[in-house]
């Protein structure tokens, strides 16, 4: 599975700055993102879930 960032969708190949973490709210699914999106405060969603955030 090729990891991509849930905001921009960028793939994260040896991106340094990712974080990747289970969905806050159900725990079941990986939530990636890519420095910049983390830098930007850009929104993901929990495909699973729903779960928007960051806020």
């Amino acid at each position: 599975m090729i990891d991509k960032c849930n905001s921009c969708k960028k793939v994260l190949t040896n991106d340094t700055g990712s974080v990747s973490f289970l969905c806050p709210k159900c725990g079941k699914h990986t939530i990636i993102r890519c420095k910049n999106c983390r830098q930007i405060v850009a929104k993901y969603s929990c495909p699973g879930c729903g779960f928007e955030g960051p806020n």
